[in-house]
């Protein structure tokens, strides 16, 4: 049997632009993707802190060192610049992987620097 466990997460990254006219996606700078194991175009729910909004799309990578977190096309729809967000990744797994499961959780300030990896 597989259960869907939570794999790593921006924990409250703030949304630093939104950009409608773009064709989708979310804009990640590269260093978080990296802190957080998200790879371009892996599927991301996004969970918006702010005003409630739940939706998916699929992660691009952004400058390293720029902290950028933009909402793309559709997405920019469901938050706004200064929102703040949890992004989040899950990944099947068969039950003998669970013993001891942690996912990799980023915690971020309110520039999107990492404050704490756990």
């Amino acid at each position: 049997m597989q259960r869907f466990m939570l794999k790593s997460k921006l924990h409250r990254a703030v949304v630093t632009d939104a950009n409608l006219n773009y064709e989708g996606s979310i804009t990640i700078d590269k260093g978080l993707l990296e802190a957080a194991d998200i790879i371009p175009y892996e599927k991301v729910a996004i969970y918006n802190v702010t005003n409630g909004e739940r939706f998916t799309t699929y992660a691009i990578e952004g400058a390293r060192g720029s902290g950028t977190v933009c909402l793309n096309g559709a997405a920019a729809r469901r938050a706004s610049k200064g929102d703040v967000i949890i992004i989040a990744t899950y990944v099947a797994a068969e039950a003998s992987e669970l013993s001891g499961w942690s996912p990799r959780c980023v915690l971020l300030d309110e520039k999107n620097r990492i404050k704490k990896i756990g």
